[in-house]
């Protein structure tokens, strides 16, 4: 890298974070980390019908949630501010005003009505909707007429004709544009606020930006930002467009299809850290066969030279198995942080359980949940007795000598006095010895009374975690209820 890094993350404050915002701001943060830079977060305001109270203050706690730091931005300030671009609007003025003095932008009086009725005409005609540069061919008397009578205006920028504009993309290569193809892009509005187009190439050159990182989606607006650079006479920033995010079928993610959004994501139970590793291989890899990443691992990992061109599939089985890869190697204190909290918040919110207790809980179920969540939905019974006993199981287990069967199992189960895992299993054999029966016939019966089901962890690790007067009650319930 010739001089220091500087990238950024600029959404528009519009409601929620998309997953793919989260990856450019993920690809941006271990660009900067990666080679000493800066990362900074800039709010791109200026579309005002689309602006969401509240959604700058969700943006910037959703990204520290995911543990993606930047060194400037709004709430943190910089030696670039401000980062809200509504709180620079005379700067873009400035410039808009610099382009038309200097014949590279013009002012276009045309209403919508009148745009509006132009666009519908070009698509009636077959031919791609641009503007049909009306007001360019407006006299300097015509355009001060205008003024003075109050005509509200835009300001356009002023297409080269019949040329090529080209540039390098980091991830795609060299890449053209006919300037005959480009519209005359409107670069201020009538009300004084500046398109995007505007704004981003303004703030990315005096905010110093040296490379821009964005999605796919951007890629057809970069010539109109190149010539933009070069109408200004300013150094270009390095670009690269990330790929696609796509549904399995290959189509554009969409809402319509599933989560979108990184907030429905968090609220789910996803672990930030397998949300992150699983949007830092939409479209990376690291060139071997390694999927399960910390961000410190990331940050190191991380290069532009292996972002893909093509689309990203997402995976939500993918999403699936690395939270439950993640889950597995996080130590025994966090996951129970993380299950106590899901306790205060379940219908078990009145009921404190030990941490000694919990913690045998999740030795058992470590290993057969992918979410905080399912320590509750896979195993209930460890915070509650059944209320109901699984009918499939019932029928299959539960036989006209059961009952009495463990009537005798709790007999010799009461006989012992503070009982580990081992006592449990040699007592069951005593009464499977003198009953002259399969271990079978007494612990299928014996797991439906105890949990209400057919499957689960080990049947003598749920009784010594739900200890011998919870497992005698459970047993008593089971033979009056199924009776």
């Amino acid at each position: 890298m010739i001089g220091k890094v500087r990238v950024r993350f600029a959404p528009s404050p519009t409601g929620y974070l998309h997953v793919g915002g989260l990856r450019t701001a993920l690809y941006n943060f271990l660009f900067a980390r990666k080679h000493g830079g800066s990362f900074i977060l800039r709010i791109e305001d200026t579309d005002r019908t689309r602006y969401v109270k509240g959604a700058v203050e969700n943006l910037i706690e959703t990204l520290r949630w995911a543990g993606i730091e930047y060194d400037e931005g709004p709430d943190k300030g910089g030696a670039f501010g401000p980062y809200i671009q509504s709180e620079r609007l005379e700067l873009y003025r400035q410039y808009a005003q610099m382009l038309l003095e200097q014949g590279k932008a013009y002012r276009c009086f045309c209403s919508e009505e009148r745009l509006e009725a132009m666009r519908k005409e070009q698509q009636r005609s077959g031919i791609p909707s641009k503007y049909d540069r009306a007001c360019l061919r407006l006299t300097a008397t015509e355009i001060q007429h205008n003024i003075d009578s109050g005509v509200p205006y835009a300001i356009r920028m002023k297409m080269p004709e019949s040329s090529i504009v080209r540039f390098n993309d980091l991830i795609r290569g060299e890449i053209e544009f006919q300037s005959d193809t480009l519209d005359d892009q409107v670069l201020l509005k009538s009300d004084g606020y500046p398109t995007y187009h505007l704004a981003n190439v303004v703030d990315d050159h005096l905010m110093g930006i040296t490379h821009v990182i964005r999605g796919e989606e951007w890629l057809s607006s970069t010539p109109k930002h190149v010539l933009l650079y070069e109408f200004f006479g300013w150094e270009k920033p390095q670009f690269a467009h990330l790929p696609l995010l796509l549904n399995p079928d290959r189509s554009k993610l969409s809402k319509r299809q599933g989560d979108v959004a990184v907030e429905e994501y968090r609220e789910k139970g996803y672990l930030r850290e397998a949300l992150v590793n699983f949007v830092a291989l939409l479209g990376w890899n690291p060139g071997d066969d390694r999927e399960i990443f910390t961000l410190d691992e990331l940050q190191r990992e991380f290069s532009l030279e292996r972002v893909n061109k093509s689309g990203a599939i997402f995976n939500i089985e993918k999403l699936n198995w690395l939270n439950f890869q993640h889950l597995r190697r996080k130590p025994d204190v966090e996951v129970l942080a993380m299950l106590k909290e899901h306790l205060s918040k379940s219908w078990l919110n009145t009921r404190n359980f030990d941490d000694g207790y919990l913690l045998k809980v999740i030795a058992v179920m470590r290993d057969r949940v992918s979410f905080v969540r399912e320590f509750l939905e896979k195993s209930p019974y460890f915070f509650e007795e059944p209320a109901e006993y699984d009918e499939a199981t019932v029928r299959k287990r539960w036989k006209k000598e059961s009952a009495g069967y463990l009537r005798a199992v709790s007999e010799e189960f009461a006989k012992l006095s503070n009982p580990q895992k081992p006592d449990y299993e040699a007592a069951l054999q005593i009464v499977a010895d003198r009953l002259k029966v399969g271990k079978g016939e007494l612990i299928h019966p014996l797991r439906l009374a105890v949990s209400g089901r057919g499957e689960g962890p080990g049947l003598f690790d749920i009784l010594y975690i739900l200890g011998k007067d919870e497992t005698l009650r459970r047993i008593a319930l089971a033979i009056e209820r199924l009776k």
